[in-house]
């Protein structure tokens, strides 16, 4: 027999184990702070470790945290020496700064320049004596102290020696000399960090400076940063240490940033092709320059010059051909030339240049779609002013139905940039295998690109013939025509991408198939809203286009097989024929009331045509769409009381339809029930009926008596399925009038049937009967006590009711547990009842 312990055996048992752990972690712990300390960097005259046993001491009553703490170096960490000496060179700054503004006047011009230029011997001299003696730290902050004095002395020997010359000369000689000076100072001390660094910066204003004091025109200050950053980018490439290359990187992008806006500025102000070309000839030297550094540039930095050269490139030479034609045409010649760019797959570049310059073409195609956005919106969302002048007439064009805020006379290139660019995203999904080849060089593309590649190119051709039309200025009924053709071929797209890319193989092809499907299926969804919206214009146009429009998607979902294509399809018929019923009432001038009953007619088709699918997964989408068109109707109705009980009524009898069948007897029994009692009651509300018990006992009591067959014949069924609708019909109207009623005949007749249905319930332990009449003997008694309750709460305190709820808050936050286990035991309860 296995032997099992007691639990004060087990309970030692663990103590045990637990304080060896203890134990061991302790020695690990100790360990591990020896060794951090030990590899901390320790001063000359620092004792030397010696390695300890290992163990739990480090020597008889020492432990080895004690052991480190002891002989950890007494020297201050370097943080703190970096701080004093920080300090002290910006002391020693502020110092010879207030010298040399406060105190220079007081000496004569020899005291002056000797206290200069000793000073700065020295604080240029003492760095080497310092390095000697391996004190680099302090060494840097005497060469940051020597920085500045340098630029004293400059300000010196301009304020005395050359008070007349011109500020901005002088600085940019000045900056060539420092520049000079503290390159070779820093070459001399190489492992001073501070001096290269100065020296780059210095670099960047003499030709800037130098340009801008003998006021040349900007395409010579464009030159000028352009040399600088050159150099700059010379030195980001083959500069020593990290410092001089972060500086040389940040001018190279301030300075070539400068010299590109320059040349562009310069180019898109040209008067013509002549005045263009000296802008595009320096566009042109920072592209190849550009080029020449992402050529040996790292992979990252390879790519940005390749976007820089690219973009470069591109704007030196649309440049020159944009002022060979009208304004309306320059952004297709920048996309062309941006286009051009896609030959780089052909050239033997790195990879990170290539992919750069191919990134500049992407940048340039999307700036021209970019372009092309407001006259494509004002297209798409025109025609949504129709819907406040429906039938108010043709208009005189295409134009005249978008509206006038568009001028259309400056976008005749936009169908121009879309169609480009859709060709060329159609050529690409179109033979993705040979492109996969030729630029695997570069890129690697997969098959989510091809799929976006085919869905651009279907949407933006879409966009591109309304476009055009746009700019045409076709006449109106081309117009609709030429849209409800486009949703016809759009939908035969998506029917037949949906089947081959179900049917197909799946990888690159068949994702991008089914891209194209869905993009087709929404592109159709939204040119059908938008060619509806269109022709609302004239009564035969909408008659038209939604007739079409429902026979086109109600073919198209016949014809697909798959299931939500099929779904998204069968729900926009079935919205496109409810639009269809809504005109009809509009053109036989019907009142928003009188119409409500033909907008039945879609729902009832829906509901038989459910009873045709059903359990195919389009039923429910199709009966649902329905059911709000049904929704629709029973709003256009509410401000008829009698129409809308018909509407009711109607609706009830379309819900007890969909009720046949078993897979929704559920909810449309439940949503029938509802409706039938509904109607009645508004019904009984139109006619102003004071006594509605006339009208509804008949309908109670056989509805009752077939709850108690059913219930007979099924034990299991619910008694809200057998009780509830009968008891409903009598009860809420009833409730409904004793609240309005100054009389207590009917008040108290309703409190007592609803008590004998309330303890029927708690007896047979039914549930409807339980809540239903306990609901309606609540609210009955609270309507009869009502007034009384008002008066006592007059006559209180006013302090009373807070500090009652207070108590009442009190008690059951101390009985919560106990509440919540009632309300537990409640629920359970209901729970069991039928």
């Amino acid at each position: 027999m296995e032997h099992v312990p007691s639990p004060a055996e087990e309970l030692a048992l663990l103590d045990r184990e637990l304080a060896q752990l203890d134990a061991r972690r302790a020695s690990l712990l100790t360990r591990r702070a020896w060794l951090v300390s030990a590899l901390q960097p320790q001063a000359p005259d620092a004792p030397r470790w010696h390695t300890p046993p290992v163990g739990h001491g480090w020597a008889p009553g020492q432990s080895w945290s004690a052991a480190p703490r002891a002989a950890k170096p007494s020297g201050p960490p370097r943080s703190a020496q970096n701080v004093l000496l920080t300090l002290g060179g910006l002391l020693l700054t502020v110092a010879a700064i207030a010298f040399t503004l406060v105190s220079w006047g007081s000496m004569g011009i020899g005291g002056r320049s000797a206290v200069l230029a000793l000073v700065t011997v020295a604080a240029l001299a003492a760095p080497a004596v310092l390095l000697r003696r391996k004190l680099a730290a302090t060494a840097e902050a005497l060469a940051a102290l020597a920085l500045v004095l340098t630029l004293l002395d400059v300000y010196a020997v301009h304020a005395v020696a050359a008070p007349d010359a011109d500020g901005l000369t002088f600085t940019a000689v000045a900056s060539a000399v420092l520049a000079a000076l503290w390159a070779a100072y820093g070459l001399a001390l190489g492992k001073l960090h501070l001096p290269l660094p100065a020296a780059v910066f210095f670099v960047q204003w003499p030709l800037l400076l130098g340009a801008w004091a003998a006021g040349a025109p900007a395409i010579v200050v464009g030159w000028a940063l352009l040399v600088t950053a050159v150099v700059d980018g010379a030195i980001a490439l083959w500069g020593k240490g990290l410092g001089v290359r972060v500086t040389a990187g940040i001018g190279l992008a301030v300075m070539g940033s400068a010299a590109l806006l320059t040349g562009l500025g310069e180019s898109l102000t040209a008067d013509g092709p002549l005045g263009a070309v000296l802008p595009g000839a320096l566009l042109l030297t920072a592209a190849v320059a550009a080029l020449a550094g992402a050529w040996r540039a790292p992979n990252g930095y390879a790519q940005v010059g390749g976007v820089v050269a690219g973009l470069a490139a591109v704007a030196a030479v649309g440049g020159v051909l944009r002022a060979t034609v009208p304004g309306t045409w320059h952004v297709p010649v920048y996309l062309l030339c941006g286009l051009a760019l896609l030959s780089v797959v052909r050239a033997p570049l790195p990879r990170g240049a290539g992919r750069g310059v191919l990134g500049a073409a992407g940048a340039v195609v999307a700036g021209a779609l970019l372009w092309a956005v407001p006259p494509v919106a004002a297209v798409l969302l025109g025609p949504v002013e129709l819907v406040a002048e429906v039938w108010a007439g043709a208009p005189d064009g295409f134009r005249g139905a978008l509206g006038e805020s568009m001028r259309w006379s400056e976008s005749a290139a936009a169908p121009v940039v879309l169609a480009v660019v859709a060709g060329l995203l159609g050529a690409a999904y179109r033979w993705w295998p040979s492109l996969v080849r030729v630029a695997a060089p570069l890129v690697t593309p997969g098959a989510t690109a091809r799929a976006a590649a085919g869905a651009g190119a279907l949407a933006l051709g879409w966009g591109t013939l309304l476009l055009a039309a746009a700019t045409l200025g076709v006449p109106y009924p081309v117009a609709v025509a030429l849209e409800t053709v486009l949703v016809a071929g759009l939908l035969l797209v998506a029917v037949r991408g949906a089947e081959a890319s179900s049917a197909g193989p799946a990888g690159a092809a068949g994702g991008g198939r089914s891209a194209v499907a869905v993009t087709a299926l929404v592109a159709a969804v939204g040119g059908a809203v938008r060619v509806g919206l269109l022709s609302l214009a004239a009564e035969a146009a909408t008659y038209a286009v939604f007739g079409a429009l429902v026979v086109l998607f109600a073919g198209a979902a016949l014809r697909t097989r798959a299931v939500v294509e099929q779904a998204v399809l069968a729900v926009a018929a079935v919205v496109w024929g409810t639009v269809l019923t809504g005109c009809a009432a509009r053109s036989l001038e019907l009142a928003p009331h009188e119409a409500a009953p033909l907008l039945l007619v879609v729902p009832a088709v829906t509901v038989l045509l459910g009873a045709r699918l059903r359990l195919h997964p389009v039923a429910l989408p199709v009966e649902l769409t329905g059911a709000l068109g049904a929704l629709v109707a029973v709003g256009l109705a509410v401000p008829d009381a009698p129409f809308l009980a018909l509407v009711l009524a109607l609706c009830g009898v379309l819900a007890a339809g969909a009720a046949v069948r078993p897979e929704r007897r559920p909810a449309a029994g439940y949503v029938a029930a509802v409706l039938f009692v509904a109607a009645t009651w508004v019904r009984l509300a139109a006619s102003e009926v004071s006594a509605p018990e006339a009208y509804t006992l008949p309908v109670t009591v056989p509805a009752l008596v077939v709850g108690v067959l059913r219930r007979r014949k099924d034990p299991e069924a619910s008694s809200w399925t057998a009780y509830g609708p009968g008891l409903a019909a009598t009860l809420l109207p009833s409730l409904a009038v004793a609240w309005t009623d100054p009389d207590w005949v009917r008040p108290l007749l309703l409190g007592v049937a609803t008590l004998v249905i309330t303890l029927l319930g708690a007896r047979y332990r039914l549930q409807a009967l339980l809540l239903l009449g306990g609901a309606v003997l609540a609210l009955d008694t609270l309507h009869e006590l009502a007034p009384y309750v008002v008066q006592v709460a007059g006559a209180l305190p006013r302090w009373l009711p807070p500090a009652l709820a207070g108590l009442l808050l009190l008690a059951v936050g101390a009985t919560y547990e106990q509440r919540l286990r009632d309300a537990r035991r409640l629920k359970d309860l209901l729970g069991r009842m039928r």
